[in-house]
C-alpha cells in the first residue's frame, strides 16, 4: 500500500504558476505509476499527467496541459510534483495525486490509491 498527501494548492491569477507536491509513504516509491488527476465542479475526474518509475521516468500528459505542466519526482523526498505554468481559469479544480501498481490506461479506475485533493483556483 501507499499513502498520498497533497499540498501546494491555492489561488492564482491567470498566467501565473503553482507547484503541487504529493508526499508518498508506505511501499517503495519506485513500485508505482504516479499520476495527477483533477475534478472541476459538475465534471468528471480527468487525467492530467503521470510518471512511471518502472519505465525510466516516462511521462504522459493530457493534451490540455501539454507544454504548460510538468510532472517530476524527487526520490530523496519521496514526492511527485506537478509544476503548473501559464495557468488558465479552466484549470480550476481539485487536484488529486494517485498511484497504481498495475498496467492500464490513465483513467481513474486504473489507480488504486488516492490523496485527499488540493484546491487550485485560477482567477481571470
Amino acid at each position: 500500500q501507499v499513502q498520498l498527501v497533497e499540498s501546494g494548492g491555492g489561488l492564482v491569477q491567470a498566467g501565473g504558476s503553482l507547484r503541487l507536491s504529493c508526499l508518498t509513504s508506505g511501499r517503495s516509491f519506485s513500485s508505482f505509476r504516479l499520476g495527477w488527476f483533477r475534478q472541476a465542479p459538475g465534471k468528471e475526474r480527468e487525467f492530467v499527467a503521470a510518471i512511471s518509475s518502472w519505465s525510466g521516468g516516462a511521462t504522459t500528459y493530457a493534451d490540455s496541459v501539454k507544454g504548460r505542466f510538468t510532472i517530476f519526482t524527487d526520490n530523496a523526498k519521496k514526492t511527485v510534483n506537478l509544476q503548473m505554468n501559464s495557468l488558465k481559469p479552466e484549470d480550476t479544480a481539485v487536484y488529486y495525486c494517485a498511484a497504481t501498481g498495475r498496467w492500464g490506461p490513465d483513467v481513474p479506475n486504473t489507480y488504486d490509491y488516492w490523496g485527499q485533493g488540493t484546491q487550485v483556483t485560477v482567477s481571470s
